[in-house]
């Protein structure tokens, strides 16, 4: 069986489970990490974690402990433990060779990357020689190169035609020294010099134009930094699921939605209830469009969070469940339900970790020439890319002018 949360265990099962379950008849370390696997995706993340649990007391080797350890982290991560979680990580990277990388990248794993535990296992992973920030900058550098395929060349010339300028100008130096001094067989002093000044012109032109090519790097290395770290900033859905901002634009895995025109509505609490109370009236086209709303409010992550409570159900225990899978069904018997959950899943999305996308925003008021903390919309492509933004709320009707439907050809051009 094959899972994406970490570490792949294959098996098949023994001679002896054929006529039992396979609940019952579980006893070694690899077959109860595939059970965990297969009830993790359907939803049963208690009955998931305690086989990872027994997986580790089975004499697991390093691939098994490692995987248990991994996925037993994704169990708490869903649980809202991060401690927990953090926990069982830290033993597979110190113990059995898991790459931060994986951590770094599973979807599964998103709600854990929005808790202070995630932010101090990465400084204990920088610490201990797994060098991200070098990774990530590389990376960085590579989408760079993409985006602007003739630096490089440009750079190239550069060096070679100030390397070529101060060269001539070594030999020039001599003959302009003679020239001034004067005498017989003493080189032209004006044609010396402006041959000198053409070369001295020479290298200050270059330098300049190499200087201005490494800042507009730098300037896009932190653009594609932003743009990274928006990709990383989690939401809540309004079935409890914790995502990451890109799963919003993926379409490859079960449990993703529709690729979405993120808009984000950052001020004070009035502004921003105001702008959502004026999208209600264009729900309708603006849901046809892909849109969905992620308002953030100035100040809101400071301030002490109330646990919302549901129908006999917490939020945390809420959190615990898939999105889509059996349980997730269940609660959504009827259509009209589904299809009112489907709306609001593309409509709006709570923030988690609201300090980390008031920072984010703020960096980008910065970018953009604009004073942090006012009333600004940014609106995403359907790529994560930043196609638009502006002081104040947007104009709703504006947009569904704009933004062509999700099943229009512009629309898939984007994607």
């Amino acid at each position: 069986m094959k899972s994406t949360h970490g570490p792949q265990i294959n098996c098949s099962p023994s001679p002896s489970s054929s006529s039992t379950s396979p609940e019952v008849s579980v006893s070694t370390a690899e077959s109860c990490i595939n059970l965990g696997l297969s009830l993790f995706a359907k939803g049963r993340v208690k009955d998931a974690l305690a086989q990872f649990e027994t997986a580790l007391t089975l004499d697991p080797n390093p691939v098994e402990a490692q995987a248990a350890l991994y996925n037993k982290a994704c169990c708490h991560a869903y649980r809202e433990e991060g401690k927990k979680a953090a926990d069982c990580l830290r033993t597979a990277l110190r113990e059995y060779d898991l790459k931060f990388g994986t951590i770094l990248n599973d979807p599964d794993l998103a709600s854990f990357r929005a808790m202070p535990e995630f932010k101090e296992l990465q400084e204990e992973a920088i610490l201990g020689g797994e060098d991200i920030g070098y990774g990530f900058r590389r990376d960085l550098k590579l989408i760079s190169e993409v985006q602007a395929p003739f630096r490089g060349i440009r750079r190239f010339f550069y060096v070679a035609f100030t390397a070529a300028a101060g060269i001539s100008l070594l030999f020039t130096i001599p003959r302009l020294l003679r020239a001034i001094k004067g005498g017989e067989g003493a080189p032209d002093l004006w044609e010396t010099s402006g041959n000198a000044g053409i070369n001295i012109g020479g290298i200050i032109v270059l330098v300049a134009l190499f200087i201005w090519d490494n800042k507009k790097e730098e300037e896009q290395l932190a653009q594609i930094t932003r743009n990274e770290t928006l990709s990383r900033l989690p939401l809540r859905l309004s079935t409890n699921r914790i995502v990451e901002l890109v799963q919003l634009r993926d379409t490859a895995r079960p449990v993703s939605h529709p690729s979405s025109l993120t808009v984000i509505l950052a001020g004070n609490k009035e502004t921003v209830a105001s702008a959502m109370r004026k999208a209600e009236r264009f729900r309708t086209e603006l849901v046809r469009r892909g849109v969905i709303l992620v308002p953030v409010v100035w100040g809101e992550g400071r301030e002490p969070q109330v646990e919302r409570k549901g129908f006999g159900v917490s939020s945390k225990a809420a959190a615990s469940l898939p999105s889509i899978g059996e349980e997730f069904d269940k609660r959504a018997q009827s259509v009209v339900a589904k299809s009112k959950i489907k709306a609001e899943i593309r409509f709006r999305a709570e923030v988690v970790s609201p300090v980390e996308w008031e920072r984010w925003i703020r960096d980008q008021q910065k970018s953009e020439g604009i004073t942090p903390g006012e009333d600004v919309y940014i609106i995403l492509r359907l790529d994560g890319r930043v196609r638009k933004s502006g002081r104040g709320m947007p104009d709703w009707q504006e947009i569904v002018k704009e933004v062509p439907p999700m099943e229009a050809f512009l629309s898939k051009l984007e994607r």
